[in-house]
């Protein structure tokens, strides 16, 4: 689960991590109250809150001088797409601009956490050469990115981090206020279960301090059922719309380019499936778990999930029967068609547990349904339908 850069410093903020001052604006009639929040004097940075990177590329972070540089950029944005490198051509909704105090910056540098499930621990990543373009840094200058993996633990010994320290060339307070911020992001890493905080740019002030001048941070979906509080702080406009439905439903599905919509139970066999599709020169329209202990509703569901898709072309139902009975997925099918009216081809793989009897079902349904007993010959004939 992503957070948009404003929650991100609410949390930073709750665990005395340096962060600017900011209002936030939903509506136009929001600004003047925004602006009270923080010290307006030489002005403000708007920023557009989508969960995207490239924000400032692309015109959606912009220094504003007077209240009228605001005023114009929330009636340029505000229920407006916002579309970066990191989106879709359609882009996300911007529903939320926020307007944060000036911060004057002498140097900017990057700083990262997340889970290094290799070595079982918390990595940090960071680098003097931050903002904007850290990606490109990256790959044409790897010798700038610094890298330290907290092995011992969450508590973090100061001494092992006076290295990089050291080459980040910071002074002594400036190293003080860095174990600081380090400390603090790891117990906030730790207690609210994050796979990733990110600060690009942390900035050295011009007086000389170090500042979290923007923030990323995801949280492990896993752990949300322990984490009500921030799990109140989603934003479903910011996530792609089936696959949110399919999460209230304990689905696992992705959306893909292809239109050839999937139905699988088991993580496994449905990348097999979305693999023999592409043997036969298919696309695969979405990954779909309906896992191994399916329901006839869940069924249901996600088969009205994979038709809400309308580059669907047809459907591939693949199913094993071993803790779930292929009667009940077969039962599901049916009336999920017989609840939305389905106008593609589907072609319907039943093996194991009640196979037979769901086939039965199939069969005497009177629906335009497809059985095939192996997936190469499934996965060939759905194919050929669609196209």
């Amino acid at each position: 689960m992503n957070l948009h850069e404003f929650q991100s410093k609410e949390l930073l903020e709750a665990y005395d991590l340096p962060v600017s001052k900011r209002g936030i604006i939903k509506e136009l009639g929001d600004i003047d109250k925004a602006l009270k929040q923080i010290n307006f004097e030489k002005g403000c940075v708007a920023k557009v809150q989508a969960h995207t990177g490239g924000r400032g590329k692309v015109g959606g972070v912009k220094l504003c001088k007077d209240k009228q540089n605001v005023e114009d950029f929330v009636n340029e944005w505000l229920g407006k797409q916002i579309v970066t490198n990191q989106t879709d051509q359609v882009g996300l909704p911007v529903n939320i601009i926020s307007v944060d105090e000036l911060t004057e910056i002498d140097s900017e540098l990057y700083m990262s956490l997340l889970v290094d499930r290799a070595e079982k621990c918390i990595s940090m990543i960071v680098s003097q050469a931050g903002g904007m373009n850290i990606e490109e840094v990256a790959e044409k200058n790897p010798e700038k990115i610094l890298k330290f993996k907290f092995k011992g633990g969450n508590e973090t010994d100061v001494s092992d981090l006076k290295e990089i320290a050291q080459s980040l060339n910071f002074t002594d307070d400036q190293k003080k206020q860095f174990f600081s911020i380090v400390q603090g992001c790891i117990k906030l890493f730790v207690e609210k279960d994050l796979s990733l905080l990110e600060i690009n740019p942390l900035v050295v002030t011009t007086s000389g301090d170090l500042h979290c001048l923007d923030a990323k941070i995801n949280i492990d979906e896993n752990a949300l059922y322990r984490q009500a509080e921030i799990e109140k702080m989603r934003d479903p406009s910011q996530e792609d719309q089936r696959e949110y439905e399919a999460k209230k439903h304990d689905l696992s599905y992705v959306s893909l380019d292809g239109n050839i919509g999937c139905m699988v139970n088991g993580a496994g066999l449905a990348m097999g499936t979305m693999d023999t599709i592409k043997l036969y020169d298919g696309d695969p329209a979405n990954f779909l778990d309906v896992g191994g202990t399916a329901t006839k509703e869940r069924v249901s569901e996600a088969f009205k999930l994979i038709l809400s898709d309308k580059e669907v072309k047809g459907i591939l139902v693949n199913i094993f029967g071993g803790i779930v009975r292929c009667d009940l997925i077969a039962q599901g099918i049916i009336d999920a068609i017989n609840e939305i009216g389905v106008s593609v081809p589907i072609v319907v793989r039943l093996q194991g547990n009640m196979s037979s009897e769901g086939k039965t079902l199939l069969n005497n349904s009177g629906l335009n349904v497809i059985g095939e007993d192996s997936l190469m010959k499934a996965a060939q004939k759905i194919v050929e339908l669609v196209k």
